[in-house]
């Protein structure tokens, strides 16, 4: 192996590369920051053209998952990608997957947000992991990022268990030298033979369960013997356990403050009960340290009592946000310089909508239209028009998860709120306003429902959008009455017109929507340019 099997990567392109390394036949995902690169990369990538790797995105993360499960049980590897609140949504398929056990190698990437750069919450997908009772991998660098994701494919099959791999922002979205390692074929084509194992009737789903269980044992004595799952001497009564990308920060303190402790590194779950037990055994005081929730400190303090850890929980380290080096060298007992103060002069700068967004037609027009009426609340989403909750406009009222804005309007509408109106994206739509249209119709409720169409998924980047072009169709389909199915431009020229829609559609006491079309800005130049390009 020489220096052309080294890249510079990305932390999710270098799992994109060992996924296509190891012989996926299909990446499946629903675009999500910090995940989204993962699926750009193969998307883009010569070798997965050329193996025929299948890479458009899906319409949702929970069809994803069903998807790269299906992938899987006709006996190919398959990956599934998110971020964290992604999981959410595939939620039923990913715990029944441990259940029905998998085929073909199946690994699933959760990309996670500690201190919520980009998300509603900062939840820990390793949760999800000890909840399903299956392999978790979550690595420290973008080496160990390539090499578990080889290793999970083999694993999973192995085991015939999905494996989770969790990655953090800080990971995702850095970059780092990898040596690759050889390409293994695709499998062949091998459907299951043996059905009932995937038919979850009770009956089933009880044997299946009970051999979910009995796989733990061997899960745990494989973590025990994992190579990611490492302990570096030191000296003296005081050590840490360091799990994943938390083993960075620990031997940063430790190298640039050239202190002698012993670390456990853990990189692979279930807990590595023997490794961990010899470890705590031999030391007095232990600093947990992991990205995330608590998650095995906990289990850890309620296994040897609370006297031997600390943490998150009791202070040690900051319960909220992410690790840094600067609190764990403050957790080890080391003297730091205090940050130096932000002068007052720099003042902060929330994020804006860009110059020229259709959004910002859009808000005007909204908030002008809302004028005349005592309740002056608009539900939304998920997306860039998220920021019309932020001055100048402070349009937006709420904004909770992917297709809430339906949902929640059409549950207020039913307290008896009017107008009772829903902003929600063309993206978000389709992976999950849907339903929720479907309830409004057939409960006949008051809405307004604003589809702000850009042609694009464009919070994450640009991506393609499932339902582009066809949002009349499925309106009509699902049973929204044609007359108040409305289409409007939202520009400074048709601001006037556009307020009498809408003020037209917030009086009619029944479901109307109004689709808000006009493309991206962003998008838009890209496609200048593309279509330049090609016809020079």
């Amino acid at each position: 192996m020489d220096n052309r099997d080294k890249q510079l990567l990305l932390g999710a392109e270098a799992v994109a590369q060992a996924a296509l390394d190891a012989g996926i036949s299909g990446v499946y995902a629903y675009p999500g920051t910090p995940s989204t690169e993962i699926t750009e990369y193969i998307q883009q990538s010569p070798q997965a053209k050329e193996a025929g790797v299948r890479s458009t995105w899906s319409a949702n993360e929970k069809t994803a998952y069903e998807a790269a499960l299906g992938m899987s049980y006709a006996g190919k590897r398959s990956m599934v990608c998110m971020k964290h609140v992604g999981l959410n949504v595939a939620a039923d398929a990913f715990m029944n997957s441990a259940i029905t056990g998998v085929h073909g190698g199946l690994v699933v990437v959760a990309a996670d947000d500690p201190s919520m750069h980009s998300s509603q919450n900062e939840q820990d997908s390793r949760v999800y992991g000890k909840f399903a009772m299956i392999p978790v991998m979550e690595p420290s660098n973008q080496q160990e990022a390539y090499d578990m994701v080889r290793s999970a494919f083999d694993l999973s099959e192995e085991m015939q268990l999905p494996v989770l791999l969790r990655i953090p922002t800080r990971l995702s979205h850095s970059r780092s030298v990898i040596r690759r390692s050889e390409m293994r074929p695709q499998n062949p084509l091998n459907p299951v033979t043996d059905k009932m194992g995937w038919v979850l009737l009770p009956a089933i789903a009880r044997k299946n369960y009970q051999r979910l269980i009995d796989k733990q044992p061997q899960l745990v004595a494989l973590s025990d013997a994992s190579v990611f799952n490492t302990e570096r001497p030191g000296e003296g009564d005081k050590a840490v356990i360091a799990f994943g990308i938390a083993y960075n920060y620990v031997m940063e303190v430790i190298t640039t403050y050239r202190l002698n402790i012993p670390v456990l590194k853990i990189s692979q779950y279930p807990l590595p009960e023997k490794k961990v037990r010899q470890f705590a055994e031999r030391y007095d005081l232990i600093l947990i340290a992991e990205e995330g929730y608590p998650v095995y400190e906990e289990w850890l303090k309620g296994y040897f009592g609370n006297d031997k850890f600390r943490g998150r929980l009791d202070g040690a380290l900051p319960r909220t946000g992410e690790l840094s080096p600067n609190a764990l060298a403050k957790a080890l007992g080391v003297e730091t310089a205090t940050p130096r103060d932000i002068p007052e002069i720099v003042a902060g700068r929330p994020p804006m909508l860009c110059d020229g967004c259709g959004h910002r037609d859009l808000f005007e027009a909204i908030n002008r239209a809302l004028e005349i009426y005592p309740h002056r609340h608009v539900f939304g989403d998920i997306g860039c028009y998220t920021l019309g909750a932020l001055p100048p406009y402070n349009t937006i009222s709420t904004c909770v998860d992917m297709g809430a804005a339906i949902t929640m309007a059409k549950g207020a509408a039913d307290a008896g709120m009017r107008p009772a109106v829903a902003v929600i994206g063309d993206s978000t739509f389709t992976h999950s306003g849907i339903t929720g249209l479907l309830d409004a119709v057939n409960d006949g409720s008051p809405v307004t429902f604003i589809i702000s169409d850009n042609s694009t998924t464009a919070m994450t980047g640009g991506q393609d959008s499932a339902g582009t072009g066809k949002y009349v169709d499925i309106c009509k389909g699902i049973g929204v009455n044609e007359a108040h199915i409305r289409t409007i431009i939202p520009l400074k020229k048709n601001l006037e017109q556009n307020i009498a829609v809408l003020r037209e559609e917030f009086d009619y006491e029944g479901v109307s929507v109004v689709i808000s079309q006009r493309e991206c800005v962003q998008t838009g130049v890209k496609h200048k340019k593309k279509k330049a390009q090609q016809q020079d």
